[in-house]
């Protein structure tokens, strides 16, 4: 027999190993991720006293999708919706941390006396936060709860889309070249129209495509339908110059937005579990002895330059971003560490020619040790804040909190403030969806018709087409936002005004004129002046079109009703969301998910015996169960395993309730497999001491602990028993029950027989 492929053998040791680390780990009550690490150091090659992994490349492949369902899973879980709540405060943290620490990283290469180039990158490697590692450790911790990890996550994001500019611009340092502003601004625009194409699209079409399955699909399917539109998702991303990841949390994020996006997240669970590990292993491997021995002292200053970096400038970035002082040391900390990302800019560094052979082994390493020490630095934030605390005068602590609070709440915004950002918003949109459809129908439309008509005919085809399906876009860029309540408001509020909105509408009629006129100049030779006729006389017609303003407000109704779906779907039994859902993410107190564990001792019990109110200080707004969403419960609920709880308190009231739910559960039972119900057919003989009882009094329930399922009287199926039914010799009955009381009752049965 042929011997197994090296890629079984090494998943196999992969795999046990990890169980049993993470099983000691878990013992010891120490983070999973920790113990990935440690197995991955042990099956590695510089680990020669046991087994080690033979072929690294297929574990590195294995891990890159470990990252992609990783991504993929945080984005079910925080879709860019939460980001964008969140206004500019995650933008203003990740722009102060990336600075701040890319200058760290460059004072940090220039005290060792490393190349000029070194440096540079080495800033931009210790910028870069670890999204995985701190999502699988908030995970591990469970502290996805509280207020202060989404933050974190809509910054860790941020910094992986700032990542790709940073990357073009370390590449054309690496030229030679000054960092081009065009380029850069280039490449955020690339940013930024594929997000929008992507999650637009994708808003669109993805929910029309489950709606139009749901009658059709189970949970089998569902799972290759989410896996398969992940992975198309990381393609697409890849193709256009972005990781696979990244492509992966996009559609994460928009599957969020589904009514299927919790049974989606369930059924991924174990998916994402298994690559992860394996993503964690491999970077355990990555540990070389030989480099921290050589590179110790660089090692050592990295490390401790990234803790404390992050610690304290991390946490003042935090800070002037909004968050309060106890907020911004918990963000702070817990971003303590490098990942991937810094991985892929050491790798572009080495693939240029630009960086030392030794530089990319170093940072691994730091990586590997930072990794280890997350947890901790996580956990150490609290009691770092309450020696803070007490050190620092009162009043300092209140005014940064009060500078906080007022940073946060939002005064009412003008009309004109508010019209222009819906009027640019909307712009961009329909620009970004004009272009795409254009793009398309020049890419593959236009030669498919140019094979079967002449070309002139093949053209004007092409230009019809075109402009008929981007029509319903361009008439919304022109009009949207004309007869809104700003824009009456404006208006009749002074003549002023008048010019101005005007201007808005003509500035908006040229931009649609602008998309014709590339389509008409692109497949025909007419003059320019003859063009813009053309393309003015077509935008008019559709300005005027009462059957493209049906479509285009059944396009934008569809993609609203798609976007609110999961919302939409919540209100059941006529239930509307709470009121303050929203509002209370500004304060101190916000809203956080919690399933009901299987064993758990709350299962069956109601919201008024359970008493969460008086227990911990939390209010329960809505039970989650399968499809049902229950709004604003009241005592008489009933909890039931696997519930999903949404419950509303400040973070340590619900790290208190979170605590007490993992610990109230039933004890595993050690004796379960001996538990087991058997099956057995007993005769009731002569001397049976149940002779003349009915099944009531025979007791072969209430003191044999057994169960009669029927009397066999020689027909193809067993007969029901009554409980009236008086037992005679010769009666055939089946009894259910545990093997000790099977054998019991038969026992007792056989001892009756050996005294007669």
């Amino acid at each position: 027999m042929s011997e197994l492929p090296y890629l079984i053998n090494d998943l196999a040791l992969i795999l046990i190993v990890a169980g049993i680390v993470t099983i000691l780990f878990k013992k010891l009550k120490q983070p999973l991720v920790l113990g990935y690490v440690v197995a991955g150091f042990l099956v590695s090659p510089h680990m020669p006293y046991i087994m080690s992994v033979v072929d690294r490349a297929d574990i590195h492949t294995w891990a890159d999708i470990g990252v992609m369902f990783l991504l993929f899973s945080l984005g079910l879980d925080f879709s860019f919706k939460k980001i964008l709540r969140m206004g500019a405060s995650p933008m203003i943290a990740t722009c102060a941390i990336v600075f701040c620490m890319m200058m760290l990283g460059i004072s940090v290469g220039r005290v060792f006396g490393w190349s000029h180039m070194d440096c540079i990158f080495l800033g931009g490697m210790l910028a870069m936060s670890s999204t995985t590692i701190i999502y699988k450790a908030f995970d591990d911790l469970g502290l996805r709860q509280q207020r202060f990890a989404g933050m974190v996550m809509s910054v860790l994001i941020l910094e992986d889309m700032l990542a790709i500019v940073m990357m073009v611009m370390l590449s054309a340092i690496a030229g030679g070249n000054s960092p081009d502003g065009g380029q850069m601004l280039q490449s955020i625009m690339k940013i930024g129209f594929f997000l929008i194409l992507w999650f637009v699209v994708g808003i669109f079409a993805i929910p029309l495509l489950l709606r139009s399955m749901r009658k059709h699909i189970n949970n089998e399917t569902l799972l290759i339908v989410a896996l398969g539109l992940c992975c198309a998702m990381a393609v697409l991303s890849t193709k256009v110059g972005f990781s696979s990841a990244f492509g992966a949390f996009v559609m994460g994020s928009i599957l969020a937005e589904t009514v299927e996006a919790e049974k989606i997240t369930r059924l991924v669970e174990p998916v994402k579990n298994l690559f992860g590990a394996i993503f964690f292993v491999s970077v355990g491997m990555l540990v070389d002895p030989g480099i921290l021995v050589e590179y110790a002292l660089p090692i050592f200053v990295l490390v401790i330059t990234i803790l404390i970096g992050q610690s304290v400038l991390g946490s003042f970035s935090f800070l002037i971003s909004g968050q309060t002082l106890k907020s911004a040391m918990q963000c702070g900390f817990s971003m303590a560490q490098i990942g991937e990302f810094s991985f892929i800019i050491a790798s572009l560094g080495l693939s240029l020619g630009v960086i030392s052979q030794f530089l990319y082994p170093v940072v691994v390493a730091v990586s590997v040790i930072t990794t280890f020490l997350t947890p901790y630095m996580m956990r150490a934030s609290t009691p770092c804040y309450n020696r803070l605390e007490q050190r620092l005068p009162a009043k300092w602590i209140s005014l940064l909190n009060d500078l906080t609070l007022s940073r946060q709440s939002s005064l009412p915004e003008g009309n004109w403030k508010r019209l222009l950002a819906e009027m640019v918003r909307n712009t961009v949109i329909y620009s970004i969806l004009s272009s795409a459809a254009t793009a398309l129908m020049l890419t593959f439309f236009l030669p498919f018709i140019r094979s079967i008509l002449p070309h002139w005919w093949a053209n004007a085809t092409c230009i019809v087409f075109t402009v008929m399906i981007i029509s319903p876009f361009l008439r919304a860029m022109v009009m949207k936002k004309n007869h809104s309540e700003e824009f009456k408001a404006l208006w009749k509020e002074s003549r002023r005004n008048h010019i101005p909105l005007i201007l808005t509408v003509i500035v908006r009629f040229i931009i649609a004129i602008s998309f014709v006129f590339y389509i008409c100049n692109y497949l025909t030779r007419f003059t320019n002046a003859l063009i813009i006729c053309i393309a003015t006389v077509l935008v008019i017609l559709m300005i005027m079109s009462r059957r493209i303003k049906q479509r285009s407000i059944r396009l934008e109704r569809l993609f609203v009703l798609n976007l609110r779906s999961r919302d939409i779907k919540a209100q059941v039994d006529g239930r509307k969301k709470p009121l303050y859902e929203g509002h209370l993410l500004d304060r101190d107190v916000h809203i956080s998910d919690f399933e009901i564990p299987e064993n758990s001792v709350w299962a069956g019990k109601t919201l008024r015996e359970l008493r969460f109110r008086n227990r911990f200080g939390i209010h329960v707004s809505s039970i989650l169960r399968g499809i049902i969403r229950i709004n604003i419960p009241n005592g008489d609920n009933v909890i039931f395993p696997g519930d999903r709880i949404q419950a509303i308190g400040s973070d340590e009231q619900l790290t208190a309730f979170s605590a007490a739910m993992k610990n109230d559960v039933y004890d595993e039972d050690p004796d379960i497999e001996k538990r087991e119900m058997k099956l057995r057919q007993i005769v009731i003989s002569e001397n049976s001491p149940i002779i003349g009882k009915t099944l009531i009094e025979s007791g072969i329930r209430d003191i044999y602990n057994c169960m009669v399922v029927g009397l066999e009287e020689r027909k193809e199926n067993l007969s029901q028993i009554e409980p009236a039914h008086v037992m005679k010799p010769g009666d055939v009955i089946w009894v259910v029950g545990e093997e000790d009381s099977l054998n019991k009752l038969t026992e007792a049965a056989e001892k009756t027989v050996r005294k007669k």
